[in-house]
């Protein structure tokens, strides 16, 4: 199409295009971008120089980014009488990869959220979110530079699907009474109060898989030591413990000679420290009071350890396992614990949504803060990078707000477009100002607080000016 909302499509540049499984990206790639409410307004204007100046540092000249404006939120509202307007799904999908602000949710109705939206209706079913610490950042943590863990968090289901009934509706009414007679069928004496809003959490063999199969070839083009499936399948069962078991599952099937499952790994060790070790020791080994259990649950364990050994002995054991990816799990409330006291055991994380949810933003206030946290929304053959943040409308228009999570965000997508350098460029250039103790004001107060002395409290747009101008540092460096 040549125009998308009225807006012409601009003359020069090209769509990027996906062939099996993989970008085809033009010198000149045409990239959709939404500017966001509130402070979107600031924090995309500075990013756009900073990725144009690292493209242009980068190639020098070679490649560049032609920038097209599509619309959602406040401004779309204004301008079209919609929060979401069609023309801008077609551009996104059109074009591939966009970037965007922080979107405010409408009040009154209508969009429940622009960003859920986004990430259903394109089916970006993961949200990729990479936490590391940068080197000077303030943090309420005493050892920051341990946290440096990728998560990806399912982005379609659980409480993401949005499927909920008000307390004292017919329909909260009907589910209420099928939902409280099947619980009488199945002999449990559990039943919901007829006063009770109702929700459904969906969570579906096919959303798991694709995102841990996503996941699992990130961490192995990535070197990650481990990925860990994050769930409270103690409790959900058949949800979040199915999330789990599809995962490994998946794990199995598609990557079986790449990766190790936590217990592989300890029946393998087990055989490896003692070649003649029985069945039977091993299986008491892995599954601690293995004695007190029923013959059943014994016989179960012990078909577990043949199984692990007579299929995979010869391709993982001797050592040989300890070189493949570990697939493990941990429940959600633990994990919460671990990544604040010991964030360096971990490395890739899979998660439902609700998790990742909170996990992502625990990780961040570790690094700095959301001011400093970069996100994805991507699925085959499409992503939308943005800020992990809010609108802040009343920082808006004033030129003070941090624009450290997008201008990172754009560094994941150029990473996710097949540019890496272009983001390693920003991360050092972004680093190196903020060594310098050049930051925006969430920044310097912290710093202050901590008694960082010499800080330079900058505006968004100086900001951005300021790694720029260590983008010159950055390459001499490299020489």
């Amino acid at each position: 199409m040549r125009s998308y909302n009225g807006v012409p499509v601009p003359a020069e540049g090209s769509a990027i295009g996906y062939q099996n499984g993989k970008f085809v990206v033009p010198d000149v790639p045409i990239i959709p971008f939404i500017e966001g409410d509130g402070t979107g307004r600031d924090i995309t204007k500075a990013s756009r120089r900073v990725f144009d100046a690292a493209v242009e540092k980068v190639f020098g000249g070679k490649r560049r980014i032609v920038w097209y404006e599509v619309f959602a939120g406040e401004k779309a509202f204004r301008q079209f009488g919609e929060w979401l307007p069609q023309g801008t799904l077609d551009a996104i999908t059109q074009f591939r990869i966009a970037i965007k602000g922080p979107l405010t949710t409408p009040v009154g109705g209508g969009i429940r959220s622009l960003n859920v939206a986004l990430r259903q209706i394109m089916n970006l079913y993961a949200c990729w979110r990479p936490v590391k610490y940068i080197p000077g950042v303030p943090s309420p943590v005493k050892h920051p530079e341990r946290m440096n863990i990728t998560i990806f968090r399912e982005n379609t289901e659980d409480v993401y699907a949005g499927i909920e009934w008000r307390e004292g509706t017919p329909q909260a009414k009907r589910l209420i009474e099928f939902v409280n007679a099947l619980l009488k069928e199945d002999k449990i004496k559990k039943q919901i109060r007829f006063d009770s809003g109702i929700g459904i959490k969906p969570i579906s063999i096919t959303c798991t898989q694709q995102l841990v199969r996503r996941a699992l070839r990130y961490g192995l083009d990535h070197g990650s030591k481990s990925a860990t499936l994050v769930h409270k399948g103690n409790i959900m069962k058949f949800t979040e413990g199915s999330f789990r078991d599809w995962g490994y599952e998946l794990a199995k099937k598609e990557f079986r000679q790449q990766i190790v499952t936590e217990r592989e790994s300890w029946i393998l060790d087990n055989k490896d420290r003692n070649s003649e070790i029985s069945i039977e020791a091993n299986a008491a080994q892995v599954e601690p009071g293995l004695e007190m259990a029923s013959e059943g649950f014994k016989q179960k364990i012990y078909e577990e350890v043949k199984q692990c050994l007579d299929s995979i002995y010869a391709t993982h054991g001797k050592g040989q396992w300890k070189q493949k990816l570990l697939v493990n799990d941990r429940i959600a409330d633990s994990m919460l614990q671990q990544i604040q006291t010991r964030a360096d055991e971990y490395d890739l994380v899979c998660t439902p949504n609700l998790n990742g949810d909170y996990l992502s933003d625990a990780c961040a206030a570790q690094i700095g803060g959301l001011g400093v946290a970069p996100g994805a929304n991507i699925g085959d053959g499409y992503g939308v990078f943005e800020a992990t943040h809010g609108t802040a409308p009343k920082y808006a228009d004033k030129d003070v707000i941090n624009p450290g999570a997008l201008i990172r965000s754009g560094a994941l997508m150029f990473e996710f477009m097949g540019w890496p350098q272009v983001g390693e460029m920003i991360e050092k250039a972004l680093a190196a100002t903020i060594a310098e103790h050049r930051v925006t004001y969430d920044l310097e107060r912290l710093m202050v607080m901590e008694g960082i002395s010499g800080v330079q409290k900058l505006g968004t747009s100086a900001f951005a000016s300021a790694i720029i101008e260590n983008m010159s540092k950055v390459m001499a460096a490299a020489r």
